[in-house]
């Protein structure tokens, strides 16, 4: 089983109601492609060191999730370049066991 973590930023500008659609969302796309999601965590709404597509802040989440499919993290960050109310996403091996 491999372990991976998600850096995910979403758009500041997104109501409560959006922000939790738009990670419940994320969350379906890695049990699509055969992960399953360990752990979420939530580090609210943070301010950006520069502008990002004329947006000063954003909400930041660290999904941490597992797979035996290796394409899964190519299938997620597929999904995730096209996805609207993401700003930033980082797919990384989780090394630490």
């Amino acid at each position: 089983m491999n372990k991976y973590e998600l850096a995910l930023v979403l758009n500041g500008r997104l109501e409560e109601d959006a922000k939790a659609a738009a990670l419940e969302k994320v969350q379906g796309y890695i049990t699509r492609f055969h992960g399953t999601v360990t752990n979420v965590d939530e580090w609210g709404k943070k301010r950006f060191a520069y502008d990002i597509q004329k947006m000063k802040e954003g909400f930041y989440y660290f999904i941490k999730f597992e797979s035996e499919d290796a394409a899964c993290p190519n299938e997620l960050e597929a999904s995730l370049r096209i996805y609207e109310p993401v700003v930033r996403y980082l797919i990384v091996t989780d090394e630490a066991q």
